[in-house]
């Protein structure tokens, strides 16, 4: 369930007289994603009057933005007992009961939420649109209908629009969406949740220089309304991941925007922990690691700090602490574990297994690293697109046989934004792995090579040292043919580049293991060729006493 976006299920109602200011002092406090001042004065309501139905609605509404669903449950059955809006926790029993896929259930719950309503009655309607709005298992056109129902009802009430406004958003119709939420803050302009919105439907669009004006429209109103900067801190990150040049600039204010958000809702268990999602996001481990701990000061048990101590711990360079805290973590079957966790498993096994020298990685730890990032790869697909980082590293290392798998997960499908590099990566490791002193070299293997040098050329035929690798590939295999087509091609695609490239000596260097390999490969078959390419080498390197030396085999 969304957490930044389910308030208005749990608070926009209307109130007895008794604890009306209690309530109002509440739902101010969800508004502003204070969720345990909220708790506490729903729980003070509660104490008084324990029959208070609402309060009850409300408080398990906020559990749930939380994630405690069995606290949650507990809320609403109190509810039902209750008098003043004991019909809502029918709702939220229903909301339950989408998440667990039991829409038959849930219906049934609605309606008896329904039974006794009247007909100018629209709280209901708002809250069981919300419901199919902000389920783990959204149904948005449900919802859209429900929330039609009330505005009819009442067509100009701020609260139907804003519900109006996140299912429209939730079912991708900006221009509704858009629409509904300009109509909430005109009937109301105290809703700066639907101000901020607006905002929010213009960083979907990539619009972030104008999301950001709109942002700084709702803290011209109020400095103090904390979501807005935690919008402002999310627009600065997208922002930042997409111009690398402001990147680094841009993450610092992300950050700063967040610590003003956190300094504006609660330091909570809950807050902080959504503080260190956001530290993750923008890579700043060492803040991560600090957040970490602090977490576990006030909660040694929360299996979902492991996740964090892990991450950090990797990423600051202690490879133990990190397999030790995401083992923790992965075991717990309470725990929604998701692929950058066998991610970073993987990648700590690989940390640790490497030998001191740098040179050498322990089988088992590999072994069993790699199967973490099989597992992360079968979770969801498009992490292989944070594989890239993880190969390049052993590459770097010359851990070239280890690289292998790691790059081939990259291979398979065009669609990956690392395809091209991933291939690159994948037939030069293959090929650097049996180019080595008393290694045999493996053809099958090799084979696989020149694919993905293939690949390359197919998806970027421009790369000319891809021409190269594929020729060098075919000497090792031993294929005369394909080593001397592919060799020719590099001469033909680097003489296309023109003279400047020509002279540079890297390239020179290149043509002349061009010519000599062409020549050497044509020296059993057709000696006037092989003569004829090692002499374009000559011609090249008059000294060149490989040339020179098998011009003169080759005369005898």
């Amino acid at each position: 369930m969304n957490k930044f976006k389910i308030f208005s299920i749990v608070f926009f109602t209307s109130v007895t007289i008794g604890f009306a200011q209690d309530i109002a002092q509440a739902r101010k406090a969800i508004d502003a994603e204070q969720y345990e001042k909220a708790k506490s004065i729903l729980k003070s309501i509660i104490q008084t009057s324990p029959i208070n139905g609402r309060a009850n609605f409300i408080l398990g509404n906020v559990y749930l933005i939380q994630s405690v669903t069995d606290s949650a449950k507990i809320a609403y059955q109190k509810g039902l007992a209750g008098t003043d809006g004991a019909r809502l926790n029918f709702i939220g029993l229903g909301l339950i009961d989408l998440d667990n896929g039991n829409t038959v259930s849930a219906e049934s719950n609605f309606s008896l939420a329904l039974k006794d309503a009247k007909k100018k009655d629209v709280e209901e309607l708002i809250a069981i649109g919300r419901a199919y709005t902000y389920s783990i298992k959204p149904n948005y056109k449900k919802a859209i209908e429900y929330l039609n129902r009330a505005k009819l009802i009442n067509p100009n009430d701020a609260l139907v629009q804003l519900a109006l406004g996140d299912a429209f958003y939730g079912d991708k119709n900006q221009n509704e969406a858009y629409a509904a939420y300009r109509n909430a803050f005109q009937f109301d302009p105290t809703l700066l949740r639907a101000k901020m919105q607006l905002g929010v439907l213009l960083k979907g669009a990539k619009s972030y220089d104008e999301a950001i004006k709109s942002f700084n429209e709702v803290i011209a109103i109020n400095p103090n309304y904390g979501p807005v900067y935690r919008e402002l801190a999310e627009t600065y990150y997208k922002w930042g991941r997409n111009k690398p040049s402001k990147s680094a600039e841009y993450m610092q204010i992300a950050i700063g925007h967040y610590e003003k958000y956190l300094s504006l809702t609660d330091y909570s268990l809950n807050s902080r922990m959504r503080h260190a999602d956001f530290l993750v996001l923008v890579k700043d481990y060492k803040a991560l690691e600090v957040e970490a701990n602090k977490m576990i000061e006030m909660d040694k048990v929360n299996p979902r700090i492991f996740r964090y101590l892990g991450y950090s711990a990797y990423e600051n360079g202690n490879a133990e602490v990190a397999i030790k805290s995401l083992e923790s973590f992965i075991a717990n079957p309470d725990n929604k574990v998701i692929a950058k966790d066998y991610l970073y498993l993987g990648s700590a096994k690989f940390k640790k297994g490497l030998s001191a020298d740098g040179l050498s990685i322990d089988p088992a730890l590999y072994d069993s690293g790699l199967a973490d990032i099989k597992k992360a790869v079968e979770m969801e697909p498009l992490i292989i697109e944070d594989l890239n980082e993880v190969g390049k590293k052993m590459f770097g290392l010359k851990l070239y046989k280890e690289a292998i798998p790691v790059f081939e997960f990259g291979t398979t499908n065009t669609e990956y934004k690392n395809y091209i590099d991933d291939n690159i990566y994948y037939g030069l490791s293959i090929y650097y792995a049996n180019n080595k002193k008393d290694i045999t070299p493996d053809p099958i293997a090799l084979q696989k090579s020149d694919v993905a040098f293939g690949n390359v050329i197919t998806a970027s035929p421009s790369y000319q040292d891809a021409y190269l690798y594929r020729g060098r590939t075919n000497n090792m295999i031993g294929n005369d043919e394909m080593t001397i087509k592919y060799y020719e091609e590099y001469v033909a695609k680097i003489t296309e580049k023109g003279i400047e490239e020509l002279a540079k000596p890297t390239t020179t260097k290149k043509i002349i293991e061009s010519y000599n390999t062409i020549a050497a490969n044509y020296a059993n078959s057709d000696k006037v060729k092989a003569i004829e390419y090692f002499n374009k080498t000559l011609t090249l390197d008059p000294t060149n006493a490989y040339a020179t030396e098998s011009i003169a085999k080759l005369k005898k």
